[in-house]
């Protein structure tokens, strides 16, 4: 994206000409100056993600991590398949977890259907501490059809990468790696928590990787700081 080019948001934010029936010219005026922020916001994710793009070569990944899946155990390098990059999402479902982590599920249910669109780009794997089976017998409680379910059957993958906190609970977590030329590397990994939070709200990555806040927050209700997704209601 040429910055030196861009049309300054307020000069696009008026030309939209969109009016809705009986608004109001208080409404107009700060809905105008609204969508030049909002033109704003869509412009810095651009230049995060370029930056992230940009990113020096990150840390070789010199272990074949092994995992568990539907067709038997697989190594970590297996994971890609035939694409040069893979996408690695912890799921906080651990051995001694009664039931799994609602907001992780509510995250990996707006996926599943995106699954088969993901996959013409990047391998996907979600990986959980606990057995296969117990994975995937959720997985047909929950009614997903594509996501592709591992076990780290050694905890090894999930210690290294983020996926085990202090206390040997279960942590959300989620990186993204690389293969070129042979050679194994971790791109990127999510690192905005508890530390980074800012005052008043949880702790969250930027963008957000659920669409549920993201409909959430286009609602005057917004998101409540005292109300999480649950697995069932």
């Amino acid at each position: 994206m040429d910055h030196q080019r861009l049309v300054p948001a307020p000069v696009l934010a008026a030309k939209n000409g969109v009016r809705f029936p009986n608004e109001s010219e208080a409404y107009r005026s700060a809905r105008d100056a609204l969508l030049a922020e909002e033109i704003e916001l869509r412009r810095h994710i651009e230049r995060v993600a370029v930056q992230r793009r940009a990113l020096p070569p990150g840390g070789e990944v010199k272990k074949d991590y092994r995992f568990e899946g539907v067709d038997g155990p697989i190594s970590f390098s297996e994971l890609f398949a035939d694409k040069e990059t893979l996408v690695v999402y912890s799921y906080m479902f651990g051995p001694q977890r009664e039931r799994p982590c609602p907001m992780c599920t509510s995250l990996l249910s707006a996926w599943d259907g995106e699954v088969p669109d993901m996959q013409q780009r990047v391998a996907l794997a979600v990986v959980a501490r606990s057995p296969l089976a117990r994975l995937l017998a959720f997985k047909k409680e929950r009614g997903w059809h594509h996501l592709p379910l591992y076990s780290d059957t050694t905890d090894e993958y999930s210690r290294d990468y983020h996926a085990i906190g202090k206390d040997g609970s279960d942590d959300a977590a989620f990186n993204v790696f690389t293969r070129r030329d042979g050679t194994i590397r971790h791109f990127w990994g999510g690192e905005m928590g508890q530390v980074t939070a800012d005052p008043g709200e949880d702790p969250r990555g930027a963008p957000d990787l659920m669409p549920l806040w993201t409909v959430l927050d286009s609602t005057p209700e917004g998101r409540a700081p005292d109300w999480y997704p649950k697995l069932s209601y």
